[in-house]
């Protein structure tokens, strides 16, 4: 278990694998010390518990410690810590603090996939980090706020979070669609898994997002002549195509004025400007000109900033724009699956670093809130869980990411980003969602729900 010393900072049992906290009231000449050395002793006594899936090493100046059982093809982690931060971050933040660590380089990860695996294998064990956060939290946060305080990587990730992302940054590792969300793959493409058996081709992930547009404009049964609300407008991928295959008409609304400057680009060099208008503008500040004004309604994965709070508002300004008959409304988000949903969601790295006030919902706090917002008149149509679908997407967008992503074609959006340290924390972060959400999919701790409500008074398609 141990191959070294214990250090002076912390006591370690001499019985095999215990370890032995040391007293806060013990005289040290450096704080700091017993604070770090205090968070190593308590995570790796917590790793000792909690690992019994999976085998992890954690290296570090101190020694190597194992954890678990090797046994053949299971999944084998190694950490290797450089800097002591990694501790008191692993302890006090939790996954988030992980993400943290990872960024800035406090730790070393030879696979970042396995390691969410190996967490989420875990996660029951895992649980008792929070716990002991919080029982030792308010007898050394004195001594936190005074020895670590407003330290340099707080500043560094503190910058990083308020960036504002650029065009070109996403059209470094989209598809030529610029669809930011889940694409749908099939048999084609070798399926969920094609990239990883077959390998992946060029074309494979823009044949599979127009798949995902069509086969959302297709559930919402739009004909030519139809006129749809799109809310979020990403950069016009849906639009464009729900004009050009489908001959419908689109009202669009975006936040981003950036998005809106690209889509209208986008828009007119497909020669739809006429047929597509985006709209600077908040869901809630619809015109009174849209009541009752549209055939079809789409929101591609624009309900994760929306607020539980805000979900009967929500599917009550949809009801409002859809015509009384034969309108159908289609939408897709991230999700909780149930026994994971909470209408309050704690930071984690995702809140933080991505989408900053984000709420995953759940399917059925989406048909439940469809339900009120309209006073009962959708009638669920369909639920679809696209979640097997997404790891390999965001594979997809890693490998582009990597191949595409040059330090001189950012920092023309993110200056700061010239220095080679930023530039590469601000790599690691992208590198980190890609793999953490894909795990977190592929465990199913999320999912990604597609839901079709229809009028209660509309007949389906093919009853005649």
């Amino acid at each position: 278990m141990m191959n070294t010393a214990p250090s002076t900072a912390i006591a370690l049992s001499s019985a095999p694998k215990l370890y032995r906290l040391p007293s806060l009231s013990m005289v040290v000449p450096n704080p700091r010390s017993v604070v770090v050395g205090y968070a190593r002793a308590s995570v790796l006594a917590i790793m000792e518990k909690a690992i019994v899936r999976g085998y992890l090493t954690i290296s570090d100046s101190e020694g190597v410690f194992h954890f678990g059982s090797r046994t053949k093809g299971c999944n084998e982690v190694h950490l290797k810590v450089t800097r002591d931060d990694f501790w008191t971050r692993i302890l006090f933040s939790q996954d988030l603090g992980f993400s943290e660590a990872y960024m800035v380089g406090d730790v070393q990860v030879d696979n970042l996939k396995a390691v969410f695996d190996l967490w989420l294998d875990n996660e029951a064990g895992m649980g008792h980090l929070s716990s002991t956060a919080n029982r030792v939290a308010s007898a050394i946060s004195g001594l936190s706020n005074a020895f670590l305080g407003q330290t340099r990587w707080k500043a560094r990730l503190n910058a990083i979070a308020s960036y504002d992302q650029s065009n070109e940054l996403f059209k470094a590792f989209l598809s030529k669609e610029m669809m930011y969300s889940c694409a749908l793959w099939t048999d084609a493409e070798g399926g969920v898994r094609g990239d990883l058996v077959t390998g992946p081709t060029p074309g494979d992930l823009e044949t599979a997002q127009l798949r995902k547009i069509r086969h959302v404009l297709t559930a919402a049964r739009v004909k030519p002549g139809d006129r749809i609300l799109e809310f979020g407008s990403g950069w016009g991928g849906l639009a464009i195509e729900a004009a050009r295959t489908f001959g419908c008409e689109v009202d669009t609304l975006t936040l981003s004025k950036e998005q809106k400057a690209l889509a209208e680009e986008r828009i007119k060099e497909a020669g739809f400007q006429d047929r597509i208008r985006v709209h600077l503008m908040d869901y809630r500040d619809i015109p009174p000109s849209f009541e009752k004004a549209f055939d079809a309604f789409v929101s591609i994965e624009m309900l994760e900033h929306v607020g539980s709070q805000h979900y009967h508002t929500y599917f009550k300004l949809v009801d409002y724009a859809l015509k009384s008959r034969n309108a159908t409304a289609v939408v897709s988000a991230s999700s909780f699956p149930e026994s994971r949903y909470s209408r309050y969601q704690p930071e984690d790295f995702m809140r933080k670093y991505m989408w900053p006030n984000s709420c995953l919902p759940s399917a059925t706090a989406l048909i439940a809130a469809a339900n009120s917002g309209s006073e009962g008149r959708f009638t669920l149509e369909g639920v679809e869980n696209h979640a097997a679908h997404y790891p390999r997407t965001l594979r997809e967008w890693g490998r582009r990411l990597e191949a595409n992503v040059r330090q001189e074609l950012i920092i023309k959006d993110y200056p700061a980003l010239a220095d080679a340290a930023e530039y590469e924390v601000f790599k690691r972060k992208w590198q980190y969602l890609f793999a953490y959400a894909g795990a977190g999919f592929a465990k199913g701790y999320i999912t990604c729900h597609m839901l079709t409500f229809a009028r209660p008074n509309d007949c389906p398609p093919t009853c005649d």
